[in-house]
């Protein structure tokens, strides 16, 4: 079993179920063309590797994917000239970085997948993750988000290192 992403439809589909989704509203581009900041959902396939949540608005999620609770010093490292960078950090960090424990509840569940992670290439692009989507139907910064209620829909499916395909 394994999720798609269809880009050029903007569906996710995961054992027989399918939800419509958003990706990033500069549209999509190959892995190894995608850029850092460039606000495309990139190509290409990865693997599931944990789940974050926001324990304070949401219980543990059901599910077989490991999930842990995210702290308000929670970051991700999106410099690529730092040697942290599409790594998971503590805050305060001097370099340029993205705060998880956000109040528009769009990271209040955090899907973590394999994009650009073994090892970091700096400037490939960092934190592409499936998360909630904003309730304005607004596109991703290069993310593929769900709505809360799709997402609880998906969560029982989810297994450590489930492929993830991406594609146009």
């Amino acid at each position: 079993m394994m999720i798609t992403v269809n880009c050029r439809d903007k569906l996710i589909k995961c054992h027989n179920h399918l939800w419509p989704c958003r990706i990033g509203r500069a549209g999509f581009i190959d892995e190894v063309k995608g850029r850092e900041g460039d606000a495309k959902t990139p190509l290409g396939q990865y693997v599931l590797r944990f789940g974050l949540y926001r324990a304070d608005r949401l219980p543990m999620p059901p599910s077989p994917l490991t999930f842990r609770p995210l702290r308000s010093d929670d970051g991700w490292c999106d410099d690529p000239k730092d040697p942290a960078y599409n790594r998971f950090i503590r805050l305060p960090y001097a370099a340029s970085h993205e705060k998880l424990w956000r109040e528009d509840g769009a990271y209040d569940l955090i899907l973590v997948m394999s994009h650009n992670d073994s090892p970091p290439e700096p400037g490939l692009g960092s934190a592409v993750f499936i998360h909630i989507a904003q309730p304005d139907d607004r596109e991703t910064l290069g993310c593929v988000a769900l709505t809360p209620d799709h997402m609880v829909q998906l969560l029982p499916f989810l297994k450590p290192d489930m492929r993830i395909e991406i594609k146009a």
